[in-house]
This record gives structure tokens, C-alpha cells and sequence, in this order.
């Protein structure tokens, strides 16, 4: 039976519930009207459930990107150095990183909707100490809390909605939940901007408090608690390798190319990360119920959208690091300047919202991505030929397009990611993924950091030029092109049951 399909029980059978449905009792000549029936008392839900989870996202991204403008200000304010405020960023994406692959396990013995928002209400709480901080090892700790609840919330939140929106709306649920996904880093350098300027450096914390409430609110009334009814035990082995290799990849993607530590450092950290997570999959193999569960890649869909994705999420990663170098340093313009040009790319998401799920249904997952990834690649390597007598106005329109290109390719490869998986799989692929994307971002950050570090040093420039910076574009954008390899692989009829694509109605029903 299909995933749309309800089995509609004799009129004596009492009311039963499923994820994304509510089945009725009803007599059984009467399939097609109780589909419909159905359908229609699921859809709202279908809505409310990635609109609710998106405005957790937004406030872990809009925090995350807003904050890179502000260290200056917050460094004088706490009389330290900048560099030294980089810890801050750093106790984070530690915290995130070590957390990240028990949020499964955790939400899987708990229930979902009690993990996801005692970690908004984490999130909050240590938000509101980062604003009260005084000093900076009082910033770290309330940093390092506020990780641990953001390793919670998107992977636990995503787990919500895949296990409450069936597969046949999971396109319009998942370009819901791309648009927040990409408001946050688009919205943050320019809010990060005028707080700054305008205000303390206070409220880039402050600010979570109401998003927190709203979220906290609109899970307690719409949020279904879902879990797993078996209860693993914890893979206490596999949590301490894989939250150590985390770390030190991510730590040591973050830190690579720049200054803040030395290059024999972030190296030994890239190494020890990659031994450990080396271990992990050793364990894995033999560990009868592994906090990441590797076996996972065994299917295409999975492996393509998260390893095959991996490739245009460098550019995710490195966009906000690179255009910040081109506008701020290479043309001059002030953190709300910048922050403005680029906010375009926001409108281009929302358009995405609209556009998305008929594309999808239309043409299949396949040529969808296989268009936006050379779509995207292209855009992103144009950014190299930005100069400072480029029209902002043509900057904007090209940030535009951008936007809607990679919202749709984000929509498109989160939805695949789960379209073969059964639903007991769910809680440790969003996990797994969740993982995977970060340290993509990571590497995204640091491959950039090193190829401009690296053109700074052949070009014998002592300051950054938009020399420096601009062939760095063009070098992520070829890389993000490896993603083709995976996709020209996938079967014409990928993700068929998510995507829409060749569904045919007889009588109401698939």
C-alpha cells in the first residue's frame, strides 16, 4: 500500500492514528471520500509542523551568522582581543559537534517533542546568559550550553517532521523548511550590522528570547510526541569516537587557513578527527545498535543527497565567509552595507517556496538536480567577477537568482535523503545527515579560508585585495560540480514516491 493510501476499516472499527493522518472509521464502499477526507484534516498539520521546526532553525542560523559581525564590538566591550573572542564561536561548534550524534537516541528514549523543546528552551535560557555575560569565559560556558541545545534542535526537529508528514507532501514540507534554513545566514550579517551600530552587541542574544517563546508555544499545540517504541541502549563507545571526530574535523576545518592557530595544530586536530571517525566506522560495522548507523548508504537516494550533497553545501559554507572578505575588506563597505547587498538572496528563497514542489512534481528529482547544481556552480563563480564598479543593484539581482537556485537544490536533496528510508530509520538518518551537512559547512569555511590564504601568499600581499579573494569563488564553485557524479547515477525514477512525479489518481487513491 502506498504511502497515501488508507485502509479504511469497517464501520465498527474504532479511530485509529498514524503519522501525517488521522484514519476515520467509515463504511467500507466509500474509499476515495475518506482519503480525501483524510487528506484534508492532515494538510494543515502538513504545514504547521515545518513552519513550527523552521522557526527553531532560524534562530540557531540567524545566531550562528549574526554573531561573526559583532565579535569586534563585543571583543572591546569585554576587553579582549578578537582573536581571543573566536573561542566563542569555537566553544559552539565543539559543543554542537559533540552532541550531534546523540540527539537520535535521545529523542527516540524521551519522545521528540520533549527533546525538541527542552532544547529551544536550552537554546533560550543559555542565550539570555551569553547577553548577561560580563566576561569572556562566562560567554564561553553559556556558548558551549547553547551548542549542546543546538546539536538538539535540527536534527530532532527534522526527526518531527519526518516521522509526522507523509512522503507524498514531504517536497512542500521540506521547501517550508529550506526558506528559514536560508534566512538566517542571509538575515544575520545585515541585523548583525545594525545592532552593532545602532544598539549593543547585547540583543544579537537577547533576540532569541520571543523567537523561543513562539517556538515553545507552537510545539506544545501542534507539535505530535513521537518516539520509537523500542529503546536501544546507548552506544557509548560509538558516542565518545564519533563526538571526538566531529570536533576535531570541524574544529580543524574552522581553523584552517587562518591565524588563530598554528598550522601544525589544526592539522594534528584534521588527523585526530579523522582517526577517530576511522574508529567509529570500524565500531559501527560490529555494534549490534551503533549511534550512527552507517548502514544507512545502502541506499542510492540517502547516499546521493547526503555525501552527493555534501559538494554544493561547500559553497553554503563558504559564501557567507567569502563575500564577507569581497564586500567588507575588498570594496570597502561596512558590515550593514554588506549585509544589505546580500540580502537579496533571502527573496530568492521565498520565491523558491512557491516554485519548488510543482518543479519537482514535474520533472523528478534526477533532472532537478543535475540543473541546479551546474545552475548554482555557475552563479557562485561569477561572484569572482565582482569588482568594485560592479552596480550593486546587478550584485543584488545576481544574489537573487542565487537564492532560489539553492533553496531549490537544498528542497530538493533533503527530500530525497529520506524517500526509500522506513520510518524506524528516520531518528538516526537525521542524525546521520545532520553530521554530514555541518561538516560540510566546516569544510566549506575552511577550504576557502586556505585557497585565500593561499593566493595571499603568491600574490606577496601583506592586506587582503579583491585578487586575493575573488579566484576563491570559482574554486568552490568547480568542486560543488562533483555533486554530478552522484546524481548522473541515480535511477530515472528517484524519490518517485516523494516527488509526485508520474502519480496517477484512480478513485482518490494512489
Amino acid at each position: 500500500m502506498s504511502e497515501s493510501t488508507l485502509d479504511v476499516a469497517a464501520a465498527a472499527e474504532p479511530i485509529d492514528e498514524v503519522p501525517g493522518y488521522l484514519v476515520l472509521s467509515a463504511p467500507a464502499p466509500a474509499p476515495a471520500a475518506a482519503t480525501r477526507l483524510a487528506e484534508a484534516i492532515a494538510r494543515p498539520r502538513n504545514v504547521l509542523v515545518p513552519v513550527i521546526i523552521g522557526i527553531a532553525l532560524f534562530m540557531q542560523t540567524l545566531d550562528s551568522t549574526i554573531i561573526g559581525n559583532a565579535l569586534p564590538t563585543m571583543a572591546r566591550s569585554l576587553h579582549e582581543s578578537p582573536l581571543a573572542l573566536n573561542i566563542a564561536i569555537t566553544a559552539y561548534l565543539l559543543a554542537a559537534a559533540i552532541f550531534l550524534p546523540v540527539s537520535g537516541w535521545l529523542a527516540d528514549r524521551f519522545g521528540a517533542r520533549l527533546v525538541f523543546t527542552s532544547a529551544i528552551i536550552g537554546f533560550a535560557i543559555s542565550s539570555l546568559f551569553c547577553g548577561l555575560a560580563s566576561t569572556l569565559p562566562m560567554l564561553v560556558i553559556a556558548r558551549f550550553v547553547q551548542g549542546c541545545a543546538g546539536a538538539m534542535m535540527v536534527p530532532v526537529g527534522r526527526l518531527v517532521l519526518l516521522k509526522t508528514v507523509p512522503k507524498r507532501d514531504l517536497v512542500d514540507a521540506m521547501s517550508w523548511l529550506t526558506v528559514p534554513a536560508i534566512l538566517g545566514p542571509v538575515l544575520g550579517p545585515p541585523l548583525g550590522g545594525f545592532i552593532v551600530t545602532f544598539g549593543s552587541w547585547r540583543w544579537i542574544f537577547f533576540l532569541n528570547l520571543p523567537i523561543a517563546v513562539l517556538g515553545v508555544a507552537c510545539v506544545s499545540l501542534f507539535v505530535p510526541d513521537v518516539r520509537e517504541e523500542g529503546r536501544e541502549p546507548l552506544d557509548v563507545k560509538g558516542f565518545v569516537l564519533s563526538g571526538l571526530g566531529l570536533a576535531g574535523l570541524i574544529f580543524g576545518f574552522e581553523n584552517l587557513g587562518r591565524s588563530m592557530l598554528p598550522l601544525p595544530v589544526v592539522i594534528s586536530l584534521i588527523i585526530i578527527g579523522a582517526l577517530a571517525l576511522a574508529l567509529f566506522s570500524f565500531h559501527a560495522r560490529r555494534a549490534a545498535y551503533p549511534i550512527l548507523d552507517l548502514s544507512l548508504f545502502k541506499y542510492q537516494t540517502f547516499l546521493t543527497a547526503t555525501v552527493g550533497g555534501t559538494f554544493p553545501r561547500l559553497i553554503i559554507g563558504a559564501s557567507g565567509f567569502l563575500m564577507a572578505l569581497l564586500l567588507q575588506i575588498g570594496f570597502g563597505l561596512s558590515a550593514f552595507q554588506a549585509g544589505l547587498v546580500t540580502f537579496a538572496g533571502a527573496f530568492g528563497a521565498l520565491l523558491m517556496k512557491t516554485t519548488a514542489p510543482p518543479i519537482i512534481r514535474r520533472f523528478g528529482f534526477k533532472p532537478v538536480l543535475l540543473t541546479v547544481a551546474i545552475c548554482q556552480a555557475l552563479i557562485f563563480s561569477s561572484y569572482s567577477l565582482f569588482t568594485k564598479e560592479t552596480p550593486h543593484l546587478l550584485i543584488t539581482g545576481i544574489l537573487f537568482v542565487a537564492g532560489f537556485f539553492a533553496s531549490l537544490h537544498f528542497t530538493s536533496l533533503n527530500s530525497l535523503a529520506y524517500a526509500d528510508l522506513e520510518q524506524h530509520d528516520m531518528s538516526k538518518a537525521s542524525t546521520l545527515a545532520s553530521m554530514i551537512q555541518q561538516l560540510a559547512l566546516s569544510l566549506g569555511v575552511g577550504i576557502s579560508a586556505l585557497v585565500v590564504g593561499g593566493l595571499q601568499a603568491i600574490n606577496h600581499t601583506t592586506t587582503l585585495t579583491p585578487p586575493d579573494i575573488s579566484p576563491a569563488f570559482v574554486f568552490i564553485g568547480s568542486a560543488a560540480l562533483i555533486s554530478l557524479v552522484f546524481y548522473l547515477n541515480l535511477p530515472a525514477n528517484a524519490g518517485e514516491l516523494v516527488s509526485g512525479k508520474n502519480r496517477r489518481f484512480e478513485g482518490g487513491s494512489e
